[in-house]
Formats: C-alpha cells, structure tokens, sequence
C-alpha cells in the first residue's frame, strides 16, 4: 500500500474533504447555502455578540486575512451587521440580525444530519474516543497553526453554547 493512506496528516486531510462535502450536500438538501466557516462565524456572533473582526477571526481559529471576505458575505446576505463601536471609532462591532438569527435556527437540523453523518461507522464508545483524542490532537498542536484558536475570558450569551 502507498505510504501516503498511512500518514496521519493525509487521513486528516481527507477527513476534512468529507466532513466540507457532507456539510455542503446537507445544508443545500436543507435549502441553504452556507459553508462551514460562515456557520461557525454565525454561531459565535451569537453567543458573543459585539466582537470585532480580530476578535471572531481568533474564535474560529480563521486567518485574519480572510476573515474580512467572510464578514462581507454574511453581511451583504443580510445575516450580520457591522457598527462602529462606541469605545473606539475605527473598530466595527459585529452582531447577528433577525435573519441572522433565524437561519442559525433553522439551520440546526441539517448541522445535527451533517455531524451524525460524520461519525457514520463509529459506534457510541468509538465516537466518545475519537472526540476525546481530536480535542487533544488540536488542544496540542493549536499553537502550530497558521490561525491558533485563541479563545476568550468573556462569558458566552446566555442559553448559547
């Protein structure tokens, strides 16, 4: 067999290859058009609303270079408002609008199909594990990333997580 089917990073990569894809045909089956950076933009401008871009950009561990074409898409489709903020006029805050709100509602269904689909093949205790192991594979390697998580002292919105 090719060594490449044995590396880790090659499994890793393909398992992100199937996780995009199956993400992209469950969301479109649902009647949205969302990729997953955009839904995990969304959902972190719900529990933390007010944050800037830097800030969000730190939360979903996403270069901040491109961050800025992810704000604009989201809020051109309506989904997002960016304000200047009060304590500093060259800063923008970021919050979710009604309709913002309303799709990560709706969205959930196909978010839960898409996860479920995801860990096809594994069972309960499997799942448990290979959670257990990704959180301590990405907890160790986050500071070897191009965009490290870098996560807030600032407690969630209350009735998100």
């Amino acid at each position: 067999m090719t060594q490449i089917y044995n590396l880790p990073g090659h499994l890793i990569r393909r398992l992100h290859q199937i996780a995009v894809a199956v993400f992209a045909a469950q969301t479109k089956a649902a009647g949205f058009d969302l990729t997953p950076v955009q839904y995990g933009a969304l959902s972190t401008l719900r529990d933390r609303p007010g944050i800037d871009q830097a800030t969000l950009a730190g939360l979903i561990a996403h270069d901040r270079v491109t961050i800025g074409g992810v704000v604009s898409r989201l809020e051109s489709r309506g989904y997002i408002e960016r304000r200047v903020r009060d304590d500093d006029r060259r800063a923008r805050a970021l919050t979710l609008t009604p309709r913002g709100e309303t799709l990560l509602q709706t969205i959930q269904p196909a978010i839960r199909a898409t996860q479920e689909k995801i860990m096809t093949g594994l069972d309960e205790a499997e799942r448990a594990e290979f959670m257990r192991l990704l959180h301590k594979l990405t907890e160790t390697g986050n500071q070897l990333s191009r965009a490290p998580l870098e996560l807030m002292d600032q407690p969630v919105r209350a009735g998100h997580r």
